[in-house]
């Protein structure tokens, strides 16, 4: 069975592109014959300097993207990803059509935790797309629930994480080493983070927070992190996947304060390397950090309440290695032995 994977390339960091690649490794190693077709294609080297200008980046985009439908064509399904707003009008919608025409199973994978917004506000923009799909397939019971109240019935199968790739290792002792993996947009608030960060180096000095991921409040947060008098933090752009691992080995507790979210690939891999999580409980984390079983929740917008909760597991490591080890066992269920008949369901047409 030949699958066409529609999703954004690992040039736009973020779960998708992710999930994308791990997604069509293990669909090879199973046999399946993969083309992956990239929602933003590379520019010609004479035209990169268009991606400095918004507007004209997203025609040069779309007149590249759009003719490259036409090799949809050529497979038997057509695995299309989906984030919400103005990605899925330019970039879902064409896909979704290309292969109607060509008359392709269509699955439709829809993974932002914008979900609910996006389908009671955007209307005609998002809904007759959706009724041209076989099916539509969401990572988490969260969206599933999101989905059941517009109406739509929607299959499970949950995100992909290789947990061979990280070093798991039991933190006996436990050190001030945060880290955060999220990209650097406002619905993350980073913010929040850095504030909680300045409240636990009153009491541990020493403490370190390293931030990876780029995005559009990059230059504000620097601004932050300097106006908040502290040093320890630590920016580190954009990371590549195969450089993860060793980000999560060097850190000793991974933190997280987004207000919208789903299934944080990043949370999962935290997990695997065995670090204690501090996080917000918003979409469908608080099904994977469970308070005081496989992490520590905190209320959205509270830095204060993070800096207390880390400080919770600095002062009871034996408490934080029992989350720990809980956590990694969660992983379990999101590696690709567990998926991957969830997905050959889905592209055979078997009901769920």
């Amino acid at each position: 069975m030949r699958i066409a994977l529609v999703a954004a390339s690992p040039e736009i960091t973020g779960g998708q592109s992710v999930q994308a690649r791990a997604l069509a490794v293990g669909l090879r190693e199973a046999g399946y014959e993969v083309a992956f077709l990239p929602i933003n294609p590379p520019f010609p080297r004479g035209l990169r300097w268009v991606r400095r200008w918004p507007y004209a980046r997203t025609l040069l985009n779309q007149a590249l993207y759009l003719p490259s439908l036409g090799r949809l064509r050529r497979a038997d399904v057509v695995h299309i990803f989906s984030a919400s707003y103005w990605s899925f009008v330019l970039s879902v919608v064409p896909a979704i059509l290309a292969a109607r025409r060509f008359g392709k199973r269509t699955v439709l994978n829809y993974h932002s935790g914008e979900a609910d917004d996006h389908l009671a506000r955007w209307g005609p923009l998002v809904h007759p797309w959706l009724s041209l799909v076989d099916e539509i397939v969401v990572p988490s019971e969260y969206l599933r629930t999101v989905f059941a109240r517009h109406g739509y019935g929607v299959r499970v199968v949950r995100n992909v994480v290789d947990a061979t790739r990280f070093r798991y290792r039991d933190r006996v002792r436990l050190q001030p080493r945060l880290i955060s993996s999220r990209n650097l947009h406002p619905y993350y608030r980073i913010e929040n983070t850095l504030e909680a960060f300045v409240l636990l180096k009153g009491r541990y000095p020493e403490a370190t927070l390293t931030l990876t991921g780029d995005g559009s409040e990059r230059a504000r947060l620097e601004r932050l992190a300097v106006a908040l008098g502290t040093d320890g933090i630590r920016f580190v752009g954009r990371v590549e996947p195969a450089a993860m691992p060793a980000l999560y080995d060097a850190a000793d507790i991974f933190v997280n304060s987004s207000i919208v979210d789903n299934q944080p690939v990043s949370v999962l891999e935290a997990f695997a390397a065995g670090l204690p999580v501090v996080s917000t409980a918003t979409g469908d984390i608080a099904a994977l950090v469970r308070d005081g079983e496989t992490g520590l929740v905190v209320p959205p917008g509270d830095p204060s309440a993070m800096a207390k909760a880390v400080t919770t597991l600095l002062e009871h490591p034996r408490r934080a290695l029992r989350m720990t080890r809980h956590a990694r066992d969660l992983v379990e269920a999101y590696s690709w032995p567990r998926v991957c008949d969830h997905w050959a369901a889905v592209y055979a047409g078997t009901p769920a």
